[in-house]
């Protein structure tokens, strides 16, 4: 399925992985919003430009992305988690989320953005 014209948050604060993600969804015509490292500028953007799938970084250096996690699942809006966690060490409410380990390569994640936007259009 084409990823064309998606929105794609991508809550990352590690600027050299948020931009070879962002390079790597552009380069297939996706729509990226941000990227963001902060809870607080995720929650703005999802609240104002809007979402269609989102990527999560679990650990933003000086905070958790649940909450923004939290924003998704209420909207409905499918996302992933990116981590070097193991899913053990996510809360229990988020074990159904898709992870996608770092380190990671771009074929993996473009694989997984796919899969995430399938749901979208089955839910």
């Amino acid at each position: 399925m084409s990823l064309a014209g998606k929105r794609l948050l991508i809550v990352e604060d590690e600027y050299f992985i948020a931009s070879d993600l962002k390079r790597a969804l552009e380069a297939e015509q996706v729509t990226v919003v941000g990227p963001v490292g902060s809870v607080a500028d995720a929650l703005r953007l999802i609240d104002h430009d809007g979402v269609d799938i989102a990527m999560l970084d679990v650990n933003l250096g000086t905070a958790m992305c649940f909450p923004v996690a939290e924003r998704l699942r209420e909207l409905g809006v499918p996302f992933m988690f990116l981590t070097g966690y193991d899913d053990w060490a996510l809360p229990d409410v988020f074990r159904d989320v898709p992870l996608l380990p770092k380190p990671f390569v771009v074929g993996d994640v473009l694989a997984a953005v796919r899969r995430l936007s399938d749901s979208e259009t089955v839910q």
